[in-house]
């Protein structure tokens, strides 16, 4: 195996990791009751600020959404261990968000004193954030 086909696999390992670090933190959400948080949150905000666009859930259609999300990322994984160079910004993106979001649940529960749904799972998706950008930019190197 080539350097080139060594770094592919560890970006595609890193991709399927946070991948899976997500999977685990929706099922951390939903046995935690994320929407009785969210909800009531987001009606909240509305009352003030009526022209932003955030959605109110089911836990039926939000769990649906969730489970095909994560199954459309790991899918996306093939192209990760395939080398494809478009994965890089993806992964940024994705890595990114999921980094904001482990932040948002620590620092949530530090603030409110409580553990907020979803922060058991937050250090996974801190460490597989950190782990895929780490990845995604010494594959960029490689090219």
């Amino acid at each position: 195996m080539t350097t080139r086909e060594q770094t592919a696999h560890r970006f595609g390992m890193a991709w399927v990791g946070l991948s899976l670090c997500l999977g685990a933190h929706v099922v951390d959400e939903a046995l935690s009751g994320f929407l009785e948080v969210y909800n009531p949150a987001v009606r909240a905000i509305h009352a003030h600020l009526p022209f932003l666009l955030l959605p109110t859930f089911t836990f039926k259609v939000w769990l649906s959404l969730l489970i095909a999300a994560v199954c459309v990322l790991v899918a996306l994984s093939a192209f990760a261990f395939w080398g494809a160079r478009w994965m890089v910004p993806l992964s940024y993106l994705f890595a990114g968000v999921m980094l904001m979001n482990g932040l948002w649940h620590s620092a949530a529960s530090i603030y409110l004193r409580r553990p907020m749904p979803g922060v058991y799972s937050s250090p996974f998706l801190l460490a597989g954030s950190v782990c895929l950008l780490v990845t995604a930019r010494r594959f960029r190197a490689s090219w």
